[in-house]
């Protein structure tokens, strides 16, 4: 969203409340949020509230959504949104929008958790050339780094090339485990890209064509390469810095944004995450 559009959003609460009512009429509420009926009333003149008629429970457009789960005027969480995008850190975001800390980043991890919450199970799988590769974020700098290396968090990536990305922290990097994640994400069939970690010698018996560069002599051979899914591993590294650390629990939610801002690389992300912040908490969160 350009800036000039931005700033009409949010010249105003009505303006900005507007736009946020729009967003939440297009993700429901199509159910009574107490009996799940379908007979709804709508209430006022156009303030966003509604009662059911079976069981008269009166609520608003915005309750029990994501944006619900914090005290922020419509305004304030627009703004939220817009800074997410750009990247700002929470400590930034504060300052900007006179905030405490605590406040920016409880907004901006509600924000996470909607996305995460907002990814569709059983997503269609990966296909065609693939790439697979695992990376360690975390720890201290000093010592072993890479495989074996101690404190840091290993995370199983699958790359399609042209396409989309897929990350999963994992226990472990043993081969039961990267293999039970290539075989629920990638399409039988496919061809997957290693290096020559000993693990991923299985993939040939598991369905797929699988060829491995060696980096010890050159990082691609060819089309024989996970060069793509290697600048992914470095962008998220970086973006991660910013942070000044991040914590075990809450690393799962970054990782998952960095797979959603990749996924959708070539889209407007504000009405993308205002529509995920706009969706109903689901009840088993």
């Amino acid at each position: 969203m350009d800036l000039k559009t931005f700033e009409s959003l949010v010249q105003s609460e009505v303006t900005a409340r507007r736009y946020l009512l729009k967003a939440c009429r297009k993700n429901g509420p199509c159910r009574c949020l107490r009996c799940e009926g379908r007979k709804l009333y709508r209430l006022g003149a156009g303030d966003g509230r509604f009662r059911c008629a079976g069981c008269r429970y009166t609520f608003g457009v915005f309750t029990a959504r994501w944006l619900a789960q914090m005290r922020l005027t419509p305004r304030q969480w627009l703004w939220v949104v817009k800074l997410f995008e750009l990247e700002v850190s929470a400590r930034k975001m504060a300052q900007q929008l006179a905030l405490s800390y605590p406040t920016a980043l409880r907004a901006v991890t509600t924000l996470r958790r909607s996305l995460v919450a907002g990814t569709p199970g059983g997503e269609e799988l990966l296909r065609g050339e693939v790439e697979a590769d695992e990376a360690y974020f975390g720890g201290k700098r000093k010592g072993k780094r890479g495989r074996g290396a101690a404190g840091k968090v290993p995370v199983f990536g699958i790359l399609e090339r042209g396409g989309r990305v897929r990350v999963e922290a994992v226990r472990n990097v043993t081969a039961q485990t990267l293999l039970a994640s290539t075989v629920k994400g990638v399409r039988r069939g496919s061809v997957v890209y290693t290096d020559r970690y000993q693990v991923y010698d299985a993939l040939m018996f598991c369905g797929y064509r699988h060829l491995r560069v060696d980096h010890e002599r050159r990082f691609s051979r060819g089309k024989v390469h996970i060069n793509g899914l290697e600048g992914f591993w470095a962008c998220a590294k970086e973006r991660l810095i910013k942070h000044h650390g991040v914590s075990k629990e809450r690393f799962p939610l970054y990782q998952k944004e960095m797979e959603f801002r990749y996924n959708h690389r070539h889209q407007d992300l504000f009405p993308l995450v205002v529509k995920q912040l706009t969706r109903l908490v689901p009840k088993l969160l």
